[in-house]
């Protein structure tokens, strides 16, 4: 589902109840939402260009840090001002959708991102992460949702992803699996009655998804690359991990936030470029 924000919405930094219930639906239904028009695009483009410039730097690297396949590399915008927006890493509109999903003390613990360049191949159908018991009969609420927000508009061209509707309540693939790969016989199976759609967002929209939700990076077809920011929300009792490293000077983009940003501030240099590790490779994908 696809939800534009009314001007009074945009003005007041609120949603309407009415909107807020249908995010809320769509999430708990369809596994994802999309909300549109919530980001500013002056943002998009300084991070855009800054995100373009560090891929050079980052495809220097002796081992690229790819996920899965050739052409999908996971990488971190940078976490320093004047690259740091509160429209992006706690946008009110988002934290309003997931808290009502996760309720008070949800926090974040992920901001990275993938970026599809130009060539790039089909991902193995996966999740971020499986249900929290096996065996259940009856999938559980919602525990960790996934906000995703490209600097640019993305189409079926540029690489959008893959999702599988309805699939975070398939309780086939849980936590403590070896992998996160969806069984083939399961996507096969799937494909006959809930086939997968694409994610396509237009420029300045945001993508809420839950966690469990199948899905997969698909091949960019246009000859540039399409970066898109990732984050994570979970819910108060998850486990947490290290705080999210960024540099002072962009206190101000999580202050007043219903969303604990989990971060620490530092003078110190941040390497968030080559900091990332390949997911599921082989050396040959990389020549």
């Amino acid at each position: 589902m696809e939800i534009t924000l009314c001007p009074e919405e945009l003005t007041s930094g609120r949603m309407s109840r009415p909107h807020l219930d249908q995010a809320v639906e769509a999430i708990r239904t369809d596994g994802y939402v999309i909300l549109e028009n919530v980001v500013s695009y002056a943002h998009l483009d300084l991070l855009c260009e800054k995100m373009d410039a560090d891929l050079q730097t980052l495809m220097t690297a002796s081992v690229l840090p790819i996920n899965f396949v050739k052409g999908h590399l996971q990488q971190d915008p940078p976490p320093f001002a004047p690259y740091v927006f509160r429209d992006v890493v706690a946008n009110p509109f988002v934290v309003q959708v997931t808290r009502e999903l996760l309720g008070d003390g949800l926090f974040n613990s992920f901001y990275s991102g993938n970026t599809n360049c130009p060539g790039s191949g089909t991902q193995p159908v996966h999740v971020d992460l499986g249900q929290l018991w096996r065996g259940l009969k009856v999938a559980h609420p919602a525990m960790s949702l996934v906000v995703n927000v490209a600097p640019m508009d993305v189409t079926e061209h540029n690489g959008s992803i893959e999702l599988w509707p309805r699939s975070h309540l398939d309780t086939n693939v849980a936590l403590d699996d070896a992998t996160i790969k969806v069984d083939e016989r399961l996507v096969e199976a799937r494909r006959q009655f809930a086939p997968p759609v694409r994610g396509n967002v237009k420029k300045g929209s945001m993508l809420i998804r839950d966690m469990r939700l199948w899905h997969r990076g698909m091949p960019n077809h246009s000859d540039r690359p399409r970066q898109m920011i990732a984050m994570i929300h979970h819910i108060h009792w998850f486990r947490r991990g290290k705080p999210i490293k960024f540099n002072r000077g962009c206190e101000a983009a999580f202050e007043n936030s219903d969303l604990d940003a989990n971060v620490e501030f530092t003078d110190e240099p941040i390497d968030y470029i080559f900091r990332n590790r390949p997911y599921d490779y082989h050396e040959a994908a990389v020549l």
